[in-house]
C-alpha cells in the first residue's frame, strides 16, 4: 500500500495509506468513477462491479440446501405446520436472537401457525438455551423447538431435552467445535463439517434463520400446501433481517450486503408495526440508515435483555397492536437511557483497572459489583480505547464471573476461548473470531489471561505493527460537502467488513474548539487556504493524545484531518461534517 500524503506517523502514531488501490498524492479520484473506485477498493474483481453496486438477493442468495441439516429442518418444520404443532422458539436475548425469533414467528404466523416466543432472562438463566428451560417447554406441550442465535454448544441442555423426549433444531452462527451436540437438526455455516456452506460463515444468525424460512417455504410450495392459501412473502421481513445483520456486526459482505441494502428499503415503508413505533421513539423523521440500525435502533431493543425485560424485543416486532408497539417502544426507550447511565459508570472502572494491565495483550478485566447486561459495550469502547482484544467480566457474589470480549482485526478471539474451555479454564465460553463470551470461576481469571496471552500475543502484536488508517480519497476542506456524502453513499452499505469511506481534508487550521457533551466530544471549526470552513467532531476524544492536540492546535499549525464525511441535518439545509478519527500536521 502506498502512503498517503507522506505521513508515515499520525498523531495517533500511525501510517496513513490507500485502501487498495494506489493514487496519486491528491487522491487521484474521478468524481464520475468514485462508487467503482470504492467498490474496487473493497475487493470487489471487475466483473461483478454491476451485482454490488445494486445488491440483489437473486444475486447473492446460494441454495440453502447447501448447509448441513438445512433440508431435514426444513421438512420438520415443515410437518409442524401441517399438522398444527406447539412449537417454541428459543431466542437469545440480543437483537440478533430477537431479531431470528421474530422472523421465524412472523412467517409461522403467515403459514397459520402461532409459535411461542421463549427469550431467557440474561442474569437469571444467562446465556444459551438451559435443559431446565427446554425440559420445561417439552412439559408445556411444546411439540418442537427451535433454537436461534444459540445451541453450538448447549452440549447438557439438548441432552436433558433428548431425553425428555424433546426434538429441538438449532439455528446459530457462532463457532462450533468438532463434536456437535445433539439436536434434530443443527443449522450453522460455522460448523467445521460445511462444505458449500461454510463460505457462508459471516452470516448473523438471523441471516441464517431467513434462509430457513426459504427453505420451508420451499418445501410446502413442493407440498402443494400454497394450492389454496397465500404464499408469505419472505422479502417484507427483509427489514427484521437488516436490523439483527448490523446490530450483531456481521461482516456486510455477499449475501449480507443484499440483505441490509434491501432490508433497509422494506423498512422505509413502515411495515412492521413495531419496528415503526421504535423508529419514531428514536426520534428518526427520515428512512432509517445502516447507521441508524447500529446506533439508534439495535441499543434500544438490546436494552430489554441488558437491563430490562428480555423478552421485550421480540414482543415489539411481532405484536399485532400499535397501541401495544408504542408503549414497549416507550419503554425499550427509557431502559436504553438507563442502560447508557450503568454503561458509563463501569467504563470509567474498567478502563482504570486496564491502566494496570497496559502490558497484556489482551485485557482482561474483571470485577465485582457490576452489571453483566453492559460489559459487551464496555468491551467494545475498552478495544478502542486500547487498539488490543478486550474482555470484561461481571463477577457475583460466588465468585462466578460472566464475561464478554470483542476483538481486533486478525485476532481470532472467538477460536482462542473455545481453546480455553477446552483447557477446563472456563465453565462456558464461545463466540466468533471478532467476539465472545465466557462464564468463569474468580479462581481461573489470572490462570486464562496468561493462556491469552501465550495463545495471541504474536498475533496481536503483529496485528498491532499492521495498522494503518486506510484513506479512499483527498479532499479540500470545501470538499466536505452533502454531494461528496451521497456520492460515497452509492457504494454501500457500509458496516462491518464493508467500511465506509474514509477521507482526508485539509490543509486546515483550527478556528474554534472545545468539549462538548458527557462523553468528551472535541468541536471543532476549520477553515482551509480559501477561508472556506467546516464543521468537525472527534467523538470521545477529549482526554486522548487526538483530543488534546486538536484542542492546542495553534492558528499557524495547517493540519490534516482523517475521517468520515457525515451529512449534518439538524440545521434548516443539509450541510457535511467530518467525523475525525486522526490527525497530522501539515508542515
Amino acid at each position: 500500500m502506498s502512503v498517503v500524503l507522506n505521513i508515515q506517523r499520525s498523531i495517533t502514531g500511525q501510517p496513513w495509506h490507500w485502501r487498495g488501490l494506489a493514487g496519486d498524492s491528491r487522491g487521484g479520484l474521478v468524481p464520475d468513477d468514485l462508487v467503482t473506485q470504492l467498490l474496487l477498493a473493497r475487493g470487489v474483481a471487475r466483473e461483478d462491479l454491476d451485482m454490488h453496486k445494486a445488491p440483489s438477493i437473486r444475486a447473492f442468495m446460494p441454495d440453502p440446501s447447501i448447509f448441513r441439516d438445512m433440508d431435514k429442518a426444513a421438512e420438520r418444520l415443515a410437518d409442524a405446520v401441517e399438522k398444527r404443532e406447539q412449537v417454541a422458539i428459543f431466542g437469545d436475548y440480543d437483537v440478533d436472537g430477537a431479531t431470528s425469533a421474530a422472523l421465524l414467528i412472523l412467517l409461522l404466523r403467515d403459514l397459520g401457525l402461532e409459535a411461542r416466543p421463549y427469550i431467557p432472562d440474561r442474569l437469571m438463566e444467562g446465556y444459551g438455551p438451559s435443559g431446565e428451560a427446554l425440559v420445561r417447554l417439552k412439559g408445556e406441550g411444546a411439540s418442537l423447538i427451535v433454537t436461534v442465535d444459540c445451541g453450538a454448544q448447549a452440549f447438557e441442555a439438548l441432552e436433558m431435552a433428548r431425553d425428555a423426549g424433546a426434538e429441538v433444531i438449532v439455528v446459530d452462527h457462532h463457532k462450533c467445535t468438532t463434536e456437535l451436540p445433539v439436536a434434530l437438526a443443527l443449522v450453522n455455516p460455522n460448523r467445521l463439517d460445511e462444505d458449500e456452506g461454510a463460505a457462508h460463515g459471516h452470516l448473523a444468525a438471523v441471516g441464517v434463520a431467513w434462509l430457513l424460512g426459504a427453505a420451508l417455504v420451499r418445501v410446502l410450495r413442493a407440498r402443494d400446501w400454497f394450492a389454496s392459501r397465500p404464499e408469505p412473502k419472505l422479502l417484507d421481513l427483509l427489514d427484521i433481517v437488516a436490523l439483527g445483520t448490523v446490530a450483531d456486526v456481521a461482516a456486510l459482505r455477499g449475501l449480507n450486503r443484499a440483505f441490509v441494502a434491501q432490508g433497509l428499503k422494506v423498512m422505509a415503508q413502515r411495515r412492521n408495526i413495531g419496528l415503526n413505533a421504535l423508529i419514531e421513539a428514536s426520534r428518526l423523521t427520515r428512512a432509517p440508515t445502516c447507521t441508524d440500525l447500529g446506533f439508534a435502533l439495535g441499543p434500544r431493543i438490546n436494552a430489554g435483555g441488558r437491563v430490562g425485560r428480555s423478552d421485550l424485543g421480540v414482543r415489539l416486532l411481532t405484536t399485532r397492536d400499535p397501541q401495544e408497539a408504542r408503549e414497549i417502544a416507550e419503554e425499550l426507550n427509557l431502559l436504553n437511557e438507563e442502560r447508557r447511565a450503568i454503561e458509563a459508570s463501569v467504563q470509567a472502572e474498567a478502563e482504570e483497572i486496564s491502566l494496570l494491565k497496559a502490558n497484556h495483550s489482551v485485557a482482561v478485566i474483571a470485577s465485582k459489583g457490576w452489571h453483566a447486561g453492559v460489559i459487551g459495550i464496555v468491551a467494545g469502547r475498552l478495544k478502542e480505547k486500547l487498539g488490543r482484544p478486550a474482555i470484561v467480566i461481571a463477577l457475583d457474589e460466588d465468585g462466578i464471573g460472566k464475561g464478554s470480549g470483542r476483538s481486533i482485526p486478525g485476532v481470532d478471539l472467538g477460536a482462542a476461548v473455545l481453546a480455553a474451555k477446552d483447557a477446563g479454564l472456563l465453565k462456558a465460553g464461545g463466540g466468533h473470531a471478532m467476539a465472545c463470551g465466557v462464564t468463569i470461576e474468580a479462581d481461573k481469571l489470572d490462570a486464562f489471561a496468561e493462556f491469552l496471552e501465550e495463545r495471541l500475543s504474536e498475533r496481536v502484536t503483529q496485528a498491532m505493527g499492521e495498522r494503518a488508517l486506510l484513506l479512499d480519497a483527498v479532499v479540500a476542506p470545501g470538499g466536505v460537502c452533502p454531494d461528496l456524502v451521497n456520492a460515497m453513499e452509492a457504494g454501500g452499505p457500509y458496516g462491518m467488513g464493508w467500511p465506509a469511506p474514509r477521507v482526508a481534508a485539509g490543509p486546515v487550521t483550527v478556528i474554534k474548539a472545545d468539549v462538548v457533551g458527557s462523553g468528551g466530544h472535541v468541536r471543532l471549526i476549520v477553515a482551509g487556504p480559501d477561508g472556506r470552513s467546516i464543521k468537525a467532531v472527534a467523538f470521545r476524544q477529549a482526554d486522548t493524545e487526538l483530543g488534546q492536540a486538536l484542542l492546542s492546535a495553534p492558528r499557524h499549525r495547517k493540519l490534516w484531518l482523517a475521517g468520515r464525511a457525515r451529512i449534518d441535518d439538524w440545521g434548516s439545509r443539509p450541510a457535511a461534517e467530518l467525523h475525525v478519527e486522526d490527525a497530522a500536521w501539515a508542515d
